[in-house]
């Protein structure tokens, strides 16, 4: 008997068709696995004015979906004791050493005190470390640098190499002192870097030779060989007042027809709802795929609870329920693993427990434990507008309806 009633799928389809209809949302793909059973709509067109049809092997920019399973890299070196969480990240990270913290967050740059303690390992894989983009600080002198200097992507200007990047770092006073607040993003993009300098490979070769390829991910990485291009569709960010689409990146020469500068853990990837699907049902039967151990049971266990306390988590609270604004409602999960987030309070239809994150491009990848269950949705258009958060609430929504068992 499936798992998934006729009758709900119907009504997930629906639902989802509502959506492309509308004119906002050009096209999909999603999918909804319980063990070996899996589920895959494919609605609407690679553009927002036609052409070819979204396929179940479309790829899509994963943006901050790039979180859960770039953080898999990390796991596996402590798996190996290649690195310790409480290990100051001093010895790979140098331009991070004797760190000054602003005495205000929103002070001048030069109004600084000494860092109470270096900068470890653990800082850095709980978004912890100091510094980070911060929605709720937007115009302040820290953020204002962060931006100008290029520490995230493409606002405004291309990010540089690691080396390069870690120098303008390092330039930055943190916010926050080591350990003291959660912070969004820029920690992910710091894991990619330290992962390269303890492994001496790059960041994409340390996550193929260990993570895709033994997960069968053919079409995930940091950019899209000319032979798939064709599988990539155009990124929209629609005029929030207009909603007029505008192409955001496309995909012949944009910013994934060739490798990047900076192969960044915290929003770089590219991928397909199977690919992603490959590894969450890793996460879900604790590290293991087809047989084979890929993290341990302990680091997975790790990734996916809570990691914050409440002083640490008040950040992550402050942008999910005092930005909704902006966040359009995604975000109310109450904390944070490493990588994801982690539900741990009921606040929609997802039960505690559920784990994975949302993407700026109209991405969302979550697992459920409680029901075995991953669910992927995938599109086109960013988070300039609310419409693909919109998507992903109904998605969900209506997801959960479908089981009865």
């Amino acid at each position: 008997m499936s798992r998934f009633p006729e009758s709900g799928l119907r009504r997930l389809r629906g639902v989802l068709a509502g959506h492309v209809e509308s004119g906002r949302i050009p096209g999909l793909v999603a999918l909804v696995g319980r063990g070996e059973e899996v589920h895959v709509e494919t609605l609407g067109t690679m553009r927002h004015d036609g052409g070819p049809p979204m396929a179940r092997d479309t790829i899509f920019r994963m943006a901050s979906t790039s979180k859960p399973v770039s953080m898999a890299a990390a796991m596996i070196l402590l798996d190996e004791c290649r690195l310790r969480l409480d290990d100051p990240v001093d010895p790979w990270l140098p331009e991070l050493a004797d760190r000054r913290v602003l005495t205000r967050a929103d002070g001048p740059l030069d109004d600084t005190v000494p860092a109470r303690r270096p900068i470890t390992v653990r800082d850095v894989l709980t978004s912890t470390f100091g510094l980070g983009m911060d929605l709720t600080a937007l115009g302040t002198p820290i953020m204002n640098a962060v931006f100008e200097q290029g520490l995230t992507p493409n606002l405004p200007v291309e990010m540089p190499e690691p080396d390069e990047w870690m120098r303008r770092l390092g330039t930055l006073p943190l916010m926050y002192q080591p350990g003291e607040r959660w912070q969004y993003h820029i920690g992910n993009d710091l894991l990619g870097v330290l992962v390269a300098r303890v492994t001496g490979q790059s960041f994409e070769g340390f996550l193929r030779e260990r993570l895709f390829d033994p997960l069968g991910m053919r079409d995930t990485g940091f950019d899209v060989p000319a032979g798939k291009i064709d599988r990539l569709p155009p990124l929209y960010a629609p005029d929030p007042a207009s909603g007029e689409f505008h192409v955001w990146d496309p995909a012949e020469g944009g910013r994934h027809s060739t490798p990047p500068a900076f192969q960044g853990g915290g929003g770089g990837l590219v991928s397909t709802a199977d690919d992603y699907h490959a590894y969450f049902r890793m996460l879900l039967n604790g590290g293991v795929h087809e047989g084979e151990r890929i993290l341990s049971r302990p680091a997975v266990e790790l990734m996916t609870t809570n990691r914050l306390t409440p002083e640490q988590n008040a950040a992550r609270d402050a942008l999910a329920k005092d930005n909704v604004h902006v966040s359009f409602g995604q975000g109310q999960h109450g904390g944070w693993g490493l990588g994801m987030a982690v539900r741990t309070y009921r606040g929609d239809y997802a039960p505690v427990g559920q784990f994975g994150w949302d993407g700026g491009s109209g991405t969302s990848t979550y697992a459920d434990p409680a029901n075995g269950l991953v669910g992927i949705l995938l599109c086109q258009v960013g988070m300039s507008v609310p419409d693909p958060a919109r998507l992903v609430h109904d998605f969900w929504t209506t997801v959960y309806q479908t089981i009865e068992r």
